[in-house]
């Protein structure tokens, strides 16, 4: 609970969480405006995907930011060493950090699009379990890409340093991951598709968009050929469980083995 506070005073005061707050309302206030000459038992799930497909651009890189600079200022101002010579371990740090990160960040978004909902009843006929599908997607971004963060700052020594693992890894995830799993494409045959959908579902964009539409039954599964229903070989619930868990761990994991204690300017 004491790290929670100290994040929220500290963002408070901040200008990172509120500007990221600020764009993700201008957008979804943007899109619901646009949205407004749609059907009204149809055009619900048309806004939510246009929705998704723009806020998809903003919310990985303002979490790597957020989580980056987050853990990085505790370096800077040298409060991480008072912490640690309290006999709390860089592990216990970073994971109370975290959680204190992803309370921070996580109630101001899900207030907002609380209030969201209420706007949306005016204009749309409602569909809730789609709503939740979409919070879900939205959430799952938001963690992965903030526990990707705080392992920025952790093994990060400098602010540009930080910008610079911070757009590679946007970048990574939003150009190269498919572009280097296409050069595989022509090799996939019934005997490693699951692997290679493994591989595809990693990137959280993919498998938050595909929970997402399956979730809002924007796609459908039938009729497909034998090597799509293999590419398929689970739910895409699990493949969003199984992304989550995995960048969990492996932020986690990295944050830990590799961090530094002091950092500069």
């Amino acid at each position: 609970m004491h790290y929670i506070w100290k994040e929220w005073k500290e963002n408070i005061r901040g200008k990172g969480l509120w500007l990221a707050l600020s764009i993700i309302v201008l957008i979804s206030v943007s899109i619901l405006f646009r949205s407004t000459a749609l059907s009204f038992d149809k055009g619900y799930y048309v806004l939510l995907i246009n929705l998704f497909d723009t806020i998809i651009y903003f919310i990985p890189i303002l979490c790597l930011f957020i989580g980056a600079f987050s853990v990085f200022q505790e370096k800077e101002q040298k409060t991480l060493i008072m912490l640690l010579t309290k006999k709390d371990s860089y592990a216990s740090f970073l994971l109370k950090k975290s959680a204190g990160l992803y309370t921070v960040v996580l109630l101001p978004i899900l207030v907002w699009f609380f209030l969201y909902l209420l706007l949306l009843k005016f204009n749309f006929q409602l569909d809730m379990k789609a709503y939740f599908v979409f919070i879900i997607g939205i959430v799952t971004l938001s963690l992965v890409f903030l526990q990707m963060g705080a392992a920025i700052g952790s093994f990060s020594s400098s602010r540009m340093q930080i910008i610079g693992y911070t757009i590679f890894v946007w970048f990574y995830f939003f150009f190269l991951h498919d572009f280097i799993l296409l050069s595989f494409l022509p090799d996939v045959t019934h005997d490693n598709v699951k692997l290679f959908s493994s591989l595809y579902f990693l990137n959280p964009l993919q498998s938050v968009r595909m929970f997402l539409e399956t979730g809002m039954d924007v796609y459908s599964f039938g009729h497909m050929s034998r090597l799509l229903q293999a590419f398929m070989w689970t739910k895409p619930a699990f493949f969003l469980l199984y992304n989550l868990v995995f960048w969990l761990i492996t932020s986690i994991v990295t944050g830990i083995v590799f961090h530094r204690k002091e950092g500069f300017e």
